[in-house]
């Protein structure tokens, strides 16, 4: 029988990270490395993922592809596969937030009346339509191998509605409203989860979801002193919080969970 520390140790797995260069997909990055997972960096910039993947204490690489672009995603499982011969684990990380450009009109198409339907359009592609792409290629080579590990990263707008209170400033005016785009994209997400875990239990593909909270990230300071009220731990996540559960989550620590949604976000949800 396996000792708790063996449960946790990835030596010899080949993790993909998707948006690995972003605040937590570095994270998830270091955890998997740190346990001793060959990690491959991917993002959007090539070079940027390969001096990334050259500081992780494991034989990790860096790959650029577009996870909207299934040629290109397709092309990267075969370098991979050259590299690792196998792929063990994928943490379907990569996504976008709203992306109003103009701050000037900003208010005024965050409301949910005025929201641009090309923006949501484009966060649905790559919150929703990577994650299914990405699975798609990656997770069909699981299944051929009897084995795997799918992780995609919600959130908890996933769960539950947006508090649009967190955005009014202290005079009471309104920085913007969150958007529709990226809740309805993680409650799919979620709903996708439930879907692979299903549809790949058989060949024991395992797929869950991991939901964090708010992180803490130079916002102001009216919106963290807002946002740490609401939540029981009275403080939004650091970068760090989220190391331990994707390990757990990646690890044969979670070997009889699948179809779960793993909630890390200081309590926020529990109101």
């Amino acid at each position: 029988m396996e000792n708790v520390y063996e449960l946790f140790n990835l030596k010899g797995k080949t993790a993909i990270v998707t948006g690995a260069l972003g605040l937590i997909g570095k994270q998830h990055c270091l955890a998997l490395a740190e346990a001793g997972a060959n990690v491959v960096v991917a993002d959007i910039n090539d070079e940027k993922c390969i001096e990334f993947a050259k500081e992780l204490p494991s034989d990790s690489i860096g790959i650029a592809f577009d996870i909207t672009d299934k040629v290109q995603v397709e092309l990267s499982k075969q370098k991979i596969l050259e590299k690792y011969n196998h792929i063990d684990i994928l943490v379907n990380n990569a996504a976008i937030n709203d992306m109003v450009e103009n701050p000037v009109s900003l208010l005024e198409e965050s409301k949910f009346e005025n929201y641009p339907l090309d923006l949501f359009r484009k966060v649905i592609d790559v919150n929703v339509t990577g994650v299914f792409i990405c699975s798609q290629v990656f997770g069909t080579e699981m299944a051929k191998q009897n084995r795997g590990n799918i992780i995609n990263i919600a959130s908890t707008y996933g769960i539950v509605a947006p508090d649009q209170s967190l955005y009014l400033k202290p005079d009471g005016s309104r920085m913007f409203y969150k958007s529709p785009a990226y809740p309805t994209a993680k409650g799919a997400v979620i709903s996708f989860t439930r879907f692979l875990a299903a549809y790949w239990g058989s060949h024991n593909v395992r797929v869950n979801a991991l939901s964090p909270g708010g992180v803490e990230n130079h916002q102001a300071d009216f919106f963290i002193e807002n946002y740490s009220k609401r939540t029981p731990l009275k403080r939004m996540a650091r970068a760090t919080d989220y190391k331990g559960a994707l390990l757990f989550l990646a690890s044969d620590a979670s070997s009889y969970m699948t179809g779960a949604n793993l909630v890390v976000d200081g309590g926020w949800t529990i109101w």
